[in-house]
């Protein structure tokens, strides 16, 4: 493209040659420009409410691994499609990251000018007094007796609050300009970085949190926050390798559940005692009522009590007559009636040789029933209280495979054993407390009773004070920015057009919002700088207006 040389003494013509690093670099201009507009911010934080909403309705892997794989198993392929595309694992997933990372950048790319251009702003004077103050949208005018020295005192003491300034006019009239509502941009702004420093407390709080399960006997079983051996899952923040842990330790004495008529859940509490700090060293135990949604709170980690569930205990006497008692805890698959499942496992007693321990292990399979009720032999559960528990087990006997190396789950068995016929199952029987079984080879194996179990989940998050204070002023300067109106008054005084010793007084107002208010606070304005009460005056309506 070539140019006329006009600004070229010489009259040289200049040439712009669009090469494709000029392109890239437009491209790139642009493009800065388009993400770092207050528009695209709104629009990518739609995008990460909207990216976020999967991750409230889909479970989610780093929380409950095992009904991430019940949704894949239930929905075939739909379910492995979500896998693939990170819908299970929505904020760590590559798209969730990238909308979070866009949106940072273009609220930092947003809120740089705009803060300059607000110090300029504050910095600055009021604007000048327009020649023609009837134009404005609110104005009026009025003959006083006064003098001009004094309608311009009575002035600045009428708009003390209001950044002024007072200016001389060629023809010897005296102006002021006055300016209030600036708290409206700097609540707007508020706003904004409050909503960024979220984000990126956000951000460092998953870099810096972790979060465990762990499944506690109420019988005066103890936890401790000693690694991540002691969880039975545990999710950690990329710069947490589970050594630096907070110390603290958990009893839980005694569990109590209340329910509804028709078996819902009314309330949960655990008696628990924990210490932490210098209790550790002095091993002092303080008392603590934890219900649902009340949490422990010590050493800036908090516990949660999740639920609950039973573990019945088992005693196996073996032929020789020796005796082991086990009471392992089995998981709830009816949330109303509490129904549970699960598998207690032994191993056979002084046994050296490891091919014959290894086929004489016992494994105790079925289901619990806190309050049963029997559909011929089938056990079900008619209510969630520990009213009248029986068991339906299957007693399996031989290689359970927990010698493989292999992580296996503490509420089945291997299946794979018993397809093998390594496994198998010798004897089935519904037990009520006290009642036993004997198995072939003179093996008894008794039903003793129920111990109650509690579900805890600890959490750690260095940055949820950072998250509640920018919460609070997100909301301060929210309400700000809405509530505070920006608007311009404008006083002009001049002596007396008659040659008299009075004052002729425009005033003229603009609101710089479309809130409406700025009407009925103009006019009481305007009727105090008017008044004068020492004498007879004539205050004319000159032209006030209401423009949208």
């Amino acid at each position: 493209m070539t140019t006329g040389g006009d600004g070229d003494p010489a009259g040289r013509e200049r040439t712009y040659r669009d090469t494709p690093a000029r392109r890239a670099l437009a491209f790139a201009r642009n493009t800065w420009r388009g993400l770092t507009s207050m528009r695209v911010a709104l629009i990518l934080l739609f995008l990460l409410a909207l990216a976020a909403f999967p991750g409230a309705v889909l479970p989610q892997r780093m929380v409950d691994a095992s009904a991430v794989s019940r949704y894949i198993e239930d929905y075939g392929w739909w379910g492995r499609l979500l896998d693939r595309l990170q819908f299970f694992d929505v904020y760590g997933s590559v798209w969730f990251s990238a909308i979070y990372l866009l949106l940072l950048v273009s609220l930092v790319g947003c809120l740089v000018p705009r803060s300059v251009e607000y110090v300029r702003s504050m910095r600055a004077r009021p604007v000048l007094t327009p020649r023609n103050l009837a134009r404005m949208p609110h104005h009026r005018e009025g003959q006083l007796r006064a003098d001009p020295d004094t309608v311009v005192a009575r002035a600045h003491d009428r708009l003390s609050r209001w950044r002024r300034v007072e200016r001389t006019e060629q023809d010897g009239a005296r102006t002021i300009s006055a300016e209030r509502g600036y708290l409206r941009e700097t609540g707007n702004l508020v706003f904004h970085f409050a909503l960024l420093g979220l984000i990126i407390a956000f951000a460092v709080g998953h870099m810096y949190k972790y979060e465990g399960q762990v499944i506690v006997h109420a019988d005066g079983s103890e936890f401790c926050n000693s690694g991540i051996y002691a969880y039975d899952t545990f999710n950690a923040g990329l710069n947490v390798d589970g050594t630096g842990l907070t110390p603290f330790c958990v009893r839980v004495n005694d569990f109590e559940a209340d329910y509804l008529p028709n078996g819902q859940p009314e309330n949960y509490r655990a008696d628990i005692e924990y210490q932490s700090g210098d209790d550790l060293r002095d091993d002092t135990w303080r008392p603590y009522d934890l219900q649902v949604n009340h949490p422990l709170r010590t050493e800036g980690d908090r516990v949660y009590l999740l639920g609950h569930g039973f573990a019945p205990e088992f005693t196996v006497t073996f032929p020789d007559g020796q005796q082991r008692t086990k009471a392992t805890q089995w998981r709830p698959n009816d949330q109303i009636t509490l129904l549970s499942d699960g598998a207690t496992k032994f191993d056979p007693p002084g046994v050296t040789d490891e091919a014959r321990r290894r086929s004489n292990q016992i494994a105790i399979t079925g289901l619990f029933a806190p309050t049963a009720h029997f559909n011929g032999k089938i056990l079900t559960s008619s209510a969630p209280g520990l009213d009248d528990p029986a068991v339906a087990v299957d007693v399996m006997r031989g290689d359970l495979g927990i010698d493989s190396g292999y992580g296996q789950s503490i509420f089945e068995i291997d299946e794979k054993m018993v397809e093998q016929d390594r496994l198998e199952r010798v004897a089935r029987e519904n037990l009520r407390p006290g009642e036993e079984i004997q198995l072939d080879d003179g093996t008894r194996i008794s039903f003793d009773g129920v111990h109650r179990w509690a579900s805890l989940q600890v959490s750690h998050d260095p940055t949820q004070g950072w998250v509640l204070a920018f919460a609070i002023v997100m909301l301060v300067g929210l309400a700000a920015s809405l509530i505070v109106k920006r608007r311009r008054l404008w006083i002009r005084v001049s002596p007396s057009g008659d040659g008299g010793a009075g004052s002729l007084v425009h005033v003229g107002g603009l609101a710089r919002t479309d809130q409406a208010g700025y009407g009925e606070e103009f006019t009481r304005l305007a009727a105090d700088l008017l008044d004068d009460t020492g004498g007879e005056w004539d205050a004319r309506n000159g032209s006030e207006r209401n423009r949208s």
